[in-house]
Parts: structure tokens; sequence; C-alpha cells
């Protein structure tokens, strides 16, 4: 069983699978503004992961975009709270974009994508880091 994150300044959406990665499912979303280090460890004291997927700002060119920053020092306190769990960081490239196109294609309007789009685009990163997992798929992604 994993745990993805899409952590945004506003709203971090997470997201979990199945323990046979098989199945990614949305599982809520966080308020950045509001101690998100102590929920995602509830989180993760909650569904026991083997590890913790990280949504890691890259742009359309493929190199880490301006939030990468701030991300850093995020990334280096959830991975020292959660040791020996491994933080893998996986391309959230797109992630958004996909997960509105979903949402929108299963007939939801602007207004309730608003409340489910950060968990759709965790949802998202953890298929992405899943289909890496599977046999003869590239790479997963980068351990901090």
């Amino acid at each position: 069983m994993r745990l993805a994150l899409d952590w945004g300044k506003a709203r971090i959406g997470v997201a979990a699978c199945d323990p046979g990665g098989v199945l990614a499912y949305p599982v809520g979303t966080i308020n950045a503004k509001d101690a998100p280090l102590r929920a995602v460890l509830a989180l993760v004291a909650e569904y026991e992961p083997v590890e913790v997927v990280f949504g890691w700002p890259r742009n359309l060119a493929g190199k880490e975009g301006p939030a990468v920053e701030a991300l850093r020092g995020v990334v280096a306190e959830l991975e020292a709270a959660i040791a020996p769990l491994r933080v893998v960081l996986v391309d959230e490239r797109m992630s958004s974009a996909e997960a509105a196109r979903k949402l929108a294609a299963a007939g939801k309007d602007s207004r309730a994508r608003r409340g489910i789009i950060d968990q759709m685009a965790a949802v998202t990163i953890l298929e992405h880091a899943l289909e890496r997992r599977r046999p003869g798929g590239p790479p997963h992604g980068r351990q901090v």
C-alpha cells in the first residue's frame, strides 16, 4: 500500500492504493495552511504505507519548476518524520490537467471539481508511480 501527495500552496491532495498496487483511489484533501505535516503523519500512521509518493513539480520541458525550492524543505521534513519509510519523487507534470479531464468526463462541473481536483491529481500521480513499478515499466522515480 502506498500513499501519494499532490502538495500545493493551498491544498494537498492525498491518494492511496490497494496492497497489490493495482487500484489508486482518493483519500482526501488537507488544508496546506493548517499543520499539513501533522495531518500527513496521521494518515501515514493510519494507512501504514510502504512508501510515500510525492508529486514533484516539473515544467513542460521536464525541468524542475519554480515551486521546487519551497518543496525541498517539505520533503526533507517529511522524510525525517517518517523514516525509515521512503519518500519517492514522481513527476507530476499535467497531473492536475489530467485529473480535470477525468472529472469532466465523469460529468462533474467546475464547482464540483474544485473540491476534489487535488485528490484526483494525487490519484493520477500514484497511478503513474504504480505503472512504473509494473514489470517492464520505466524507472519509478528517484528517492530523496
